[in-house]
């Protein structure tokens, strides 16, 4: 709907429930997307019958919030959540997560809107959340996963930043700047979110690290990244710069007990999944249609113990050429 209220969710009429994705909801950060909108839409809500597709929008120039609005004219499944201007992607996935938890939402999936993260993988990137799995990371460098398209500085930046942390911060994942992930609602509700920094690149860190200290059991599964279809990378020197120094940062936060207390997962906590066929899950009630004021929406107390973190069998590290 043209001149759409900022800060405001729209739709129109609630899901209908009795499908296998009835409780997932995928959150979908878009600024100057309206090339590639309509599309990717249209393959998430394919590849997750029954789920909820929240298109997060930053009054985008290019009209794509006006085009977000039509698709949830059309379409009951899509929800459209209008920012005032641009805020950064990871405090559109924090306004999003927030949102889908606030509507009843057990699994939360977040993707570009670009086709770098291809709808196909969905089903496999949330099925270990059926099972022990509290955060999968759909991966490029576990076997299996890889790149395409991109140059040798792209490729440096995002192998080197992954390596980085993990070795600073001591994560056993492989792929800690990608931004494919699907989140068990307990997770996202045992996450002091209101400190997490903005950036995109920074946020994906973060927020797997933040999980960690949380007890979070994290699975990989292996991924293609391929690059945008249209438009242009949001990629910046700056935003490299800022996640080298919070990475640094989270380390001397965690050395002086700042936050919950550094611990080195052994490495067999973090292990590539292989895709099974989907069982039935059971459908939550459906959200409600009003219009919903994200000021509204009030952040979910953090968990008083735990995710429980059970070790996984060893991952393997390797990297598919495109």
């Amino acid at each position: 709907m043209a001149g759409a209220e900022p800060g405001r969710l729209h739709a129109m009429t609630s899901p209908q429930p009795g499908t296998a994705y009835d409780d997932t909801w995928v959150v979908l950060p878009t600024y100057n997307e309206a090339e590639n909108l309509p599309g990717i839409a249209a393959a998430i809500l394919e590849r997750l019958p029954g789920a909820t597709l929240l298109v997060v929008d930053d009054a985008s120039p290019d009209g794509t919030g006006v085009l977000a609005d039509s698709l949830a004219a059309a379409d009951a499944r899509v929800r459209v959540l209008h920012r005032p201007g641009k805020q950064g992607l990871g405090r559109a996935y924090l306004d999003g997560f927030r949102v889908a938890l606030a509507a009843g939402a057990g699994r939360i999936v977040q993707m570009d809107a670009d086709w770098s993260h291809d709808p196909s993988y969905l089903p496999a990137l949330v099925e270990p959340l059926r099972r022990d799995a509290n955060l999968v990371i759909g991966s490029r460098y576990v076997r299996g996963g890889g790149v395409t398209e991109w140059g040798i500085g792209r490729r440096v930046i995002s192998r080197g930043g992954s390596t980085f942390a993990r070795l600073v911060l001591g994560l056993p994942a492989h792929d800690l700047t990608g931004g494919f992930k699907a989140w068990r609602r307990e997770t996202l509700e045992a996450i002091p979110r209101d400190g997490v920094h903005a950036g995109g690149y920074v946020f994906q860190i973060e927020m797997t690290y933040l999980a960690r200290q949380a007890g979070a059991r994290v699975v990989e599964i292996p991924i293609v990244f391929r690059d945008r279809r249209a438009g242009v990378s949001k990629m910046s020197r700056r935003i490299v710069v800022e996640a080298l120094l919070v990475v640094l940062r989270l380390r001397w936060e965690a050395l002086r007990g700042g936050r919950a207390s550094h611990r080195r997962a052994p490495a067999d906590d973090v292990a590539r999944s292989t895709p099974l066929a989907a069982p039935a899950a059971t459908p939550l009630p459906a959200p409600t249609a009003a219009p919903l004021d994200l000021a509204d929406v009030a952040a979910p107390a953090p968990l008083l113990d735990p995710i429980d973190a059970a070790p996984l069998g060893p991952a393997d590290a390797g990297e598919r050429s495109g």
